[in-house]
């Protein structure tokens, strides 16, 4: 029983996922976040002694078949193959996720300005050779349809974070904490269910209220995540009070919970702007 922070290989590499595993009255229960998309809930599943066997359902509209996974628990953390949705072969591990406890009030350190309106200085690219689809004009980091995503060189653990962005109709981006937990920024409407809306700690938390201002008016973050407790405040209303975070969510750099990460904007649907982003580490 628990959450589990898992790796995945394939022929393109590898990815992380994660798990949780309940029980409850109606028995064990699973759900699971893949390499993209949402937490979803296991319908298929099948646990013999200390072999576990279950199908990832897709997710949303997509027509793939789900693929299988059979993993084998060793007292200590889980190893296993699955087939992707193509019938390629792939190796899993999954050790338990960290509770990342932390011990009294954390004490902040000196605020740090990650962009400075001039350019992208601080920033890389996910992926090597990715196109530019992010651009510094007029003291405003914009990114347009197709842009890849872009992280921070700088790693970090605990933090406040304050944020200034902009969206354009139909604009759908992410703020990645530690690069593994994303803060959907999104006013696409009718796209995602409760949990996937602007201000969710995306398909794990949903937002208490709905604080968006419309497309074009600069709307601010002010978000605090000290182990996995996150607080997230969306132009002065709190949408996620000091909850704690199940794990990963969908489009996540790695699955080392443990470990400090970077900031990471997504870029994927319509036309975002930041001209504030302002981090705060604790001490």
């Amino acid at each position: 029983m628990g959450r589990w922070d898992v790796t995945v290989c394939g022929q393109d590499g590898c990815w992380p996922s994660w798990f949780e595993l309940t029980r409850g009255r109606g028995g064990l229960a699973m759900r699971f976040v893949s390499r993209v998309g949402g937490a979803r809930p296991i319908q298929r599943l099948e646990v013999y002694g200390n072999e576990l066997r279950f199908a990832v359902p897709p997710w949303m509209e997509d027509p793939r078949p789900d693929p299988l996974f059979h993993g084998r628990f060793n007292g200590r953390w889980f190893t296993g193959t699955a087939k992707d949705e193509q019938g390629y072969d792939l190796n899993w591990s999954a050790v338990r996720a960290p509770a990342l406890a932390r011990a009294g009030v954390p004490r902040w350190g000196a605020p740090i300005e990650l962009f400075d309106g001039r350019d992208l200085a601080g920033w890389r690219p996910r992926y090597a050779g990715q196109p530019p689809g992010w651009r510094v004009q007029d003291g405003l980091l914009t990114a347009g349809p197709g842009a890849g995503d872009i992280l921070t060189t700088r790693r970090f653990r605990d933090f406040r974070l304050h944020v200034e962005f902009r969206l354009d109709r139909d604009t759908d981006s992410g703020i990645y904490l530690r690069g593994r937990h994303e803060i959907q920024v999104s006013n696409v409407p009718g796209r995602e269910s409760e949990s996937g809306r602007n201000g969710s700690l995306y398909s794990l938390i949903p937002p208490a209220a709905d604080a968006l201002l419309p497309p074009g008016e600069w709307q601010s973050y002010d978000i605090a995540l000290v182990g996995r407790r996150l607080t997230v405040v969306l132009n002065g209303t709190t949408l996620i009070a000091e909850q704690e975070m199940p794990g990963i969510t969908g489009g996540a750099l790695d699955s080392d919970e443990a470990a400090p990460g970077p900031l990471m904007l997504q870029g994927f649907l319509g036309q975002v702007a930041f001209r504030k982003l302002v981090l705060t580490p604790a001490r």
